[in-house]
């Protein structure tokens, strides 16, 4: 008896839940559908998209790329544009990324916007000189334990015209997403004028979507990127004296930086400053050291800040942060760029401030 009445209260309880999943698919089927809507960019002629989707999803299904590093979960703020019409209401996942101002002008992140009206919209004009690319893996290897690069040849289109010191987004095969991927942010380690090739440094990160791709790439496949992307623009006077700082995955732009540098202006004095855990976590070293010894302006300093007892490191100790503060003496003409963990970069910040460098003279990206 007991048996029985459990059976029926069951069957009843997953009834219930068949019906609600039904009305679900139903009143997205019909409910929501919002139709045609038009999304109109910096006054030109508007896109005819289909209703329900992200702004930001309707704008890469139309080819122009704005930047993404999270993949639409509103954890990067990158996806940033101004609303001037339609979109609704700001959400409490947009907030924490913009000013009191900027709200009042109305910007949003592109991937928290729904599409469910006409929307006018403002975007930096060159997202829409931003790239779908089709590739292919010509070379991939282990830098460290946990570091990979990959280098592609682009195929089509087989030319890029990146700046120094700009990134690409790798689209990454997702089946918990919505569209069945996401897009990751990776800095170019691989020079500006090497324009049919693009190069990448990844750290492997535990569960992490994009690096357990990109480390698991072999030659030959067949990998779909989008680019370039990023403000940071490399003053290119040969006195105007370059820092960077870096740390872990930060390596990959201060490599791009430093052989462009190298390439079109090696009278041009160059700092490197890379902080690393242990010997485990060193990579590219000897190439510097060897180029350091071809350039007398260039100056390499690599700390480590966790060595083990039975280390045979005979370098600099510590975290980096402190041997800038030592050993960097800010001249006249000067730009710096950093590249790494949020705290590393925060602490550097501290210090060049502390030598009176302005805010204008300091570009960073936090990994």
């Amino acid at each position: 008896m007991m048996l029985s009445v459990y059976l029926v209260g069951v069957g009843s309880f997953m009834g219930l839940i068949l019906l609600l999943t039904g009305l679900i698919l139903v009143a997205n089927k019909y409910l929501a559908d919002y139709g045609e809507c038009k999304i109109r960019i910096n006054d030109a002629e508007p896109l005819v998209v289909e209703g329900g989707s992200s702004l930001l999803q309707s704008l890469y299904n139309n080819k122009i790329f704005i930047p993404s590093a999270c993949g639409g979960q509103a954890t990067c703020g990158e996806c940033r544009v101004r609303v001037l019409q339609g979109g609704g209401e700001i959400l409490p996942t947009e907030t924490p990324f913009f000013t009191r101002a900027e709200v009042r002008a109305g910007m949003r992140l592109a991937c928290q916007v729904k599409v469910r009206s006409d929307v006018a919209i403002e975007i930096p004009e060159e997202y829409l000189s931003v790239q779908q690319f089709q590739t292919e893996v010509i070379s991939a290897r282990k830098l460290t334990y946990d570091m990979a690069e990959v280098r592609f040849k682009l195929i089509d289109p087989d030319t890029i015209e990146a700046r120094p010191g700009q990134y690409i987004q790798i689209k990454v095969p997702d089946e918990e997403s919505p569209d069945g991927f996401v897009f990751r942010a990776y800095s170019i380690s691989s020079k500006p004028s090497e324009t049919h090739e693009v190069e990448v440094v990844v750290r492997q990160i535990p569960g992490g979507k994009g690096s357990t791709y990109v480390h698991h790439m072999k030659v030959a496949d067949k990998v779909e990127i989008t680019g370039p992307y990023g403000k940071f623009k490399l003053n290119e006077d040969p006195e105007c004296h370059l820092l960077l700082v870096g740390g872990g995955a930060g390596m990959a732009p201060m490599k791009n930086l430093i052989h462009h540098c190298m390439e079109t202006t090696p009278q041009r004095p160059v700092e490197l400053y890379f902080g690393a855990r242990s010997t485990e976590d060193i990579f590219y070293l000897e190439e510097f050291e060897a180029l350091a010894k071809e350039h007398a302006n260039f100056k390499v300093v690599y700390a480590l800040s966790d060595l083990k007892e039975d280390s045979k490191w005979k370098g600099p100790t510590g975290f980096i942060h402190l041997h800038v503060d030592k050993l960097y003496h800010p001249p006249e003409k000067r730009q710096v760029f950093l590249c790494g963990p949020p705290p590393m970069i925060n602490a550097v910040i501290t210090v060049l401030e502390a030598k009176g460098l302005a805010e204008d003279e300091i570009f960073y990206d936090k990994f």
